[in-house]
């Protein structure tokens, strides 16, 4: 049986490479979209051209009002699909960014990063847990911000922080389902995220690439294989853990 895996945020950056990786690993994916269906329905097609099965569903990972009726439209299409009442992988993924100063920071902005990065990250797993096979494996993602500290990401580095914390919590609770969690934490990656900084400012890109070990910023292709090994038989017994994928940033 065919394995399957629900990637929250897989229409763009990271979460859509990670599909891509682990499709190419065999594994069918369920992938949430907030606003671009129209990406979405392209990740979906380029996993069935390499033979695998997709969904899109529109879900707002900030919005836990949502939660249950994206809960039901899920069980329908693990039905409609693959004939199963569960699937194997959840990858926490879908998030936004945001850059201002501690001292500028608003409570508006400081509670959407609450939603998105943790409230949100925190009861959507609560409400899949009926849906996730025993003996899967959860993956949350942080940042290398939460290990080190650049100035204007206190709120997102903050959230970030708790999923750590969260993480082996999960690990410890959901040991009895043989279910492993872990927490994957990239460091700069030249995506479109946060506006796309790292990856259009060569200023900021050469700064950084000049703290990294390898000598370059990330690039998703490293994140997304990370995530897909992180998710694989191989790495079964890595439980609890911050894997951070980083090129070895600070060291």
């Amino acid at each position: 049986m065919k394995r399957i895996a629900l990637i929250t945020g897989g229409s763009r950056g990271l979460g859509r490479n990670a599909a891509l990786k682990l499709a190419a690993r065999g594994v069918d994916v369920v992938l949430t979209f907030r606003s671009q269906a129209a990406e979405a329905a392209a990740v979906v097609a380029e996993i069935e051209s390499l033979g695998g099965k997709a969904v899109a569903l529109p879900l707002d990972t900030g919005k836990l009002a949502g939660f249950p009726a994206f809960i039901e439209t899920l069980r329908a299409r693990l039905r409609e699909h693959w004939g199963r009442e569960q699937f194997d992988f959840l990858l926490n993924n879908a998030g936004t960014g945001l850059h201002a100063s501690f001292a500028e920071t608003t409570e508006a902005q400081f509670d959407a990063m609450v939603n998105v990065h943790l409230k949100g990250v925190f009861f959507l797993s609560q409400a899949l847990l009926p849906l996730i096979a025993d003996g899967g494996r959860i993956l949350n993602v942080s940042s290398g911000l939460a290990r080190f500290s650049y100035p204007g990401y206190t709120a997102y580095a903050m959230m970030k922080g708790g999923i750590e914390v969260l993480t082996r919590y999960l690990a410890k609770e959901l040991g009895p389902r043989r279910i492993a969690v872990n927490v994957i934490a990239p460091g700069a990656i030249a995506t479109d995220f946060g506006g796309g900084m790292v990856r259009d400012n060569p200023q900021l890109n050469a700064a950084i690439a000049g703290q990294t070990a390898l000598g370059r910023v990330g690039e998703a292709d490293d994140i997304g294989y990370a995530m897909a090994l992180l998710l694989s038989d191989e790495a079964g017994w890595i439980n609890g853990q911050r894997i951070e994928a980083s090129g070895g940033i600070h060291l």
